[in-house]
């Protein structure tokens, strides 16, 4: 959303995925593999309603109401229509390919609607270890085939807001393009997506870089081939491949080249103009103009001049329809959209207006002439075309009052995604840097007097970058330490919260912690352009004051809170490690601990701090004024590490991180940190945290991010690490879930996942409890006594999406279960994970896999799947487990 966003990733980045990047456990000090069980969670996201940017929106061309949307680190996403929500489609995507949810491109087929395609890939240097890919689903992104590129994507890259650089031939939709940065030119597929080759005919592979001295390989990469746009009028007929495409490509002296062949040449195009990227080419095909919005920059912060073409495909006729004289724009253009309903309306956006608003345009001629969202009357004071109504997400005023000409809640900044509903006039939505919004009364603008309604329509798209979270024994249940957005209190999970932290906003909220016997005092620090970088409160994070900043401090770091709120150690950036008593009005410098540790609090000694640097763990026992370091040894050699200490349990840590050429693991230690015992059986972990205890009990339930038993995932023990359980599965993976961990003191069995783009997920259990997770026992067979609850959650013309999840209400564990079923409707199973099934007409079996084989008494299992069908989707008229009758759930 704002100019820090990539620097929520690159902390991100530095926290783990570079000192702590995915991989087995180190070859010279191998684990034991660990017997690993399953349970069936339900998860969902504590709800913030967007956060993050929302580049790109595409609807469907033949097909109402089929849209979707992409973000630059959070996946994307499928409207759905019925409530007006967002379903997320890449949630799949798991630790190794955790690069798969940056999206820098989507397409969704006019000829087969069923089918959509996603280029993904987030870095093109070396921040993302993976190659890109293209996903292609042919069942609306349900499910998705990959096949891997010989180099990399960049959906949070600078130009990520250009596009769409993956376009569908709209006669023979076999045939894709893919337009490639760094130089690898464009690409074409002839199969639907299945295979892709180099156009070698394509004269430019484009040369645009915002810093070509930019050491790091992020900014000084060559943008590339920027966007890909069919002539629809100048096909051959159904399967034969559109004659005229138009590509655009970030050179600023040869921006746009055109093909009339079918891709076999290409030619730059006469007279265009020069100077200026080419971020938008659309396509009006019945007045047979093509519309571009060129920006000086590539954006998506960036851009300081700005001009609107219209390019008349007959002549070749070029005309400046630009709504502002060169001199006068500030900003460039970037989101462009016409209206099939009623062409000759084009709208566009001054993308890289951040003050005092973004700008939207619109002409009903052609862009002959113009009107904007806002106009001054006497400066400062504004008129507004539109009113905004932001009651479903009130934070998207940032607690703002800001003086004229400035709003809140704005119209936006970012605004590269704008897209009239090709269906329906009046409906539009636009991306921002924080949510996406969208107004159902569009044609109001064009009335004298007339205003039309902006809102947010984002509920369901969930894009903040998590870097800690914190769950007190009282008050509210979740914090949040989020990027961008600084971070949340949520006293109800399924509620939008009425407002971010304020007072100081942070951009980033970097750490954050409460004082365990006191949790109503709460202590965050993290990154302000100016202002402190610590913050405090005394009522469980509803109101805060900022502290005092040490001399040198330039971000956040970590902090932490003394048991009883008495005391407080920072260890910030810019600045060595800092104790203070009270609320950080005056710091002193600790000493014995490395500037740049990591810093915990014991749980129950308010005076014993905890530090991690380097692989040495140190130790306080007088409130932060002097560390000692640990006789420990075999820690991790490297940063990438997080531990904490146990509520309740003076002295009891738990540390998790590592490196693939080093230790890598969970470390307990039950006297301080003096000594560390590895986890056997845990190959690899990044975070750690604790929750309530299962009933009967006698330790606090674990949570883990981890690799364990050969499995990546989120896992569970009730018996201080002898057994785990897997509580996610491979439909929920959310790429990187490294940065933050923890359980619900007040509920057993809820675990809160740090996403570096997904937002908080939660998690709750089909667990009733138990005391220990079942291991490896006899393998009785399953009788009937189990409940099945079959859910369809998404359905569509000749196809459906099911979840099931299979309860065994007996008192033996199983060690192994099938589930068989037959449909009444003739449907058939298309795709299904975390179960192997087989199916012989109607009848279907589900079994499972090996690591969900165990199911103990009360506990479930949970598998989905896809379907086609015919007509209607009636639920299968019985379930049976080994034979016999098995109920569904009421």
């Amino acid at each position: 959303m704002r100019r820090t966003r990539i620097l929520t990733v690159l902390l991100a980045l530095a926290a783990g995925l570079l000192a702590g990047s995915p991989a087995a456990a180190s070859a010279a000090e191998p684990a034991p593999r660990a017997d690993v069980a399953a349970d069936s969670y339900t998860w969902k996201n504590a709800r913030i309603d967007g956060g993050g940017f929302v580049p790109g929106i595409v609807f469907n061309r033949t097909e109402k109401d089929l849209a979707y949307a992409r973000t630059d680190i959070g996946g994307a996403y499928r409207w759905q229509e019925e409530s007006h929500t967002w379903t997320p489609l890449l949630d799949h995507v798991g630790w190794d390919d955790w690069g798969h949810t940056g999206v820098v491109a989507l397409a969704s087929d006019a000829v087969d609607p069923d089918r959509v395609y996603a280029a993904v890939g987030t870095y093109t240097n070396d921040w993302d270890p993976t190659n890109g890919a293209v996903l292609r689903s042919a069942d609306r992104g349900a499910s998705w085939e990959k096949t891997d590129l010989p180099f990399k994507l960049g959906g949070n890259m600078p130009g990520r807001g250009m596009g769409e650089r993956l376009a569908v031939d709209p006669h023979d939709n076999d045939v894709l393009y893919l337009g490639a940065p760094s130089g690898h030119g464009l690409w074409r597929s002839t199969d639907a997506g299945v295979t892709w080759s180099e156009v070698t005919a394509f004269p430019n592979p484009g040369n645009y870089a915002q810093d070509p001295n930019d050491t790091s390989g992020y900014a000084s990469d060559n943008q590339g081939i920027t966007w890909v746009t069919f002539d629809e009028s100048t096909g051959g007929g159904a399967g034969t491949a559109t004659r005229t495409l138009y590509v655009g490509v970030a050179d600023k002296e040869n921006a746009v080249y055109r093909s009339t062949d079918a891709g076999a040449t290409w030619e730059r195009l006469t007279g265009q103009p020069t100077g200026y990227l080419a971020h938008k080419g659309v396509l009006d095909a019945e007045n047979g103009y093509l519309y571009l919005a060129y920006s000086d920059t590539g954006g998506p912060y960036d851009g300081g001049k700005g001009r609107l073409y219209r390019y008349a495909t007959a002549t070749g006729t070029w005309t400046d329809i630009s709504p502002a004289a060169e001199a006068d724009t500030y900003y460039g253009f970037s989101g462009l959209t016409v209206d099939r309903q009623r062409p000759g309306t084009v709208m566009a956006t001054a993308y890289s207006s951040w003050w005092p608003d973004t700008q939207i345009f619109r002409s009903t001629d052609s862009g002959a002439t113009w009107s904007q969202a806002w106009s001054y009357t006497s400066y400062p004071d504004r008129e507004n075309r539109y009113t905004m109504d932001v009651s479903s997400s009130p934070w998207l005023t940032w607690g703002a009052n800001p003086a004229p000409p400035e709003q809140t809640p704005k119209l936006g900044w970012m605004t590269e995604a704008l897209e009239i509903d090709p269906f329906d006039s009046d409906r539009m939505m636009y991306g921002t840097g924080a949510t996406v919004y969208g107004t159902e009364n569009l044609t109001n603008w064009d009335a004298e007097g007339g205003t039309f309604a902006v809102e947010p329509m984002v509920r369901g798209l969930e894009e903040t970058a998590v870097n800690d979270l914190a769950s007190p024994p009282s008050g509210a249940p979740l914090l949040s330490a989020l990027g961008d957005v600084g971070g949340f209190r949520h006293t109800s999970l399924t509620e939008v919260p009425s407002m971010m932290y304020t007072s100081p906003n942070f951009t980033s909220t970097t750490s954050l912690d409460f004082a365990e016997t006191k949790p109503d005092v709460v202590v965050r620090a993290g990154n302000l352009d100016s202002g402190p970088h610590i913050a405090f409160s005394t009522d469980n994070g509803a109101n805060w004051f900022g502290g005092t900043d040490p001399s040198g401090v330039s971000g956040g770091g970590t902090v932490a809170a003394g048991a009883d709120g008495s005391r407080f150690v920072w260890s910030p950036e810019g600045a060595g490690v800092q104790y203070t008593t009270g609320f950080g009005t005056s710091w002193q410098a600790s000493t014995g601990l490395p500037a740049g540790a990591i810093v915990e609090s014991d749980r129950v000694n308010p005076a014993t701090f905890y530090g991690f640097k380097s692989g040495r763990f140190y130790v306080s026992t007088d409130g932060g004024a002097t560390f000692t370091a640990s006789a420990a040894t075999g820690l991790p050699a490297g940063d990438g590490v997080r531990f904490k200490a146990l509520p309740g349990g003076e002295g009891d840590v738990w540390l998790a991180g590592g490196a693939a050429d080093g230790p890598y693991g969970l470390w307990h230690s039950t006297d301080g940190g003096g000594t560390f015992t590895r986890l056997p059986g845990v190959d690899a972990a990044d975070t750690v945290g604790f929750g309530k205890a299962a009933p009967g009990a006698s330790y606090q339930t674990l949570f883990t991010s981890a690799e364990i038993g050969g499995v990546r995932g989120i896992f569970r023990s009730t018996d201080a690490g002898a057994t785990w359980t897997r509580v996610n599965d491979d439909a929920h993976q959310w790429g990187w879930t490294g940065a933050a961990i923890t359980g619900d003191p007040r509920v057993y069995g809820r675990v809160y996942v740090a996403t570096n783009g997904r937002g908080v997920i939660y998690g709750d259990t089909s667990d009733t409890g138990g005391g220990t997770d079942p291991g490896p026992g006899p393998d009785p067979t399953p009788t009937g006594a189990c409940e099945v609850t079959y859910t369809v959650t998404n359905q569509w013309p000749g196809g459906f999406q099911a979840d099931v999840r299979l309860t065994n209400t007996g008192t033996s564990a199983w060690n192994g279960w099938s589930l068989d079923w037959s449909f009444p409707g003739g449907q058939e199973v298309t795709r299904m994970w975390n179960a192997e099934h087989t199916q012989a007409g109607t009848s279907v079996t589900a079994r499972n896999v090996g690591w969900n084989a165990g199911v103990a008494p009360g506990a479930s299992v949970g598998f989905g799947f896809t379907g086609s069908r015919s007509g209607t989707n009636a639920e299968p008229e019985g379930f049976a487990v080994a034979g016999r009758a098995c109920p569904t759930a009421t």
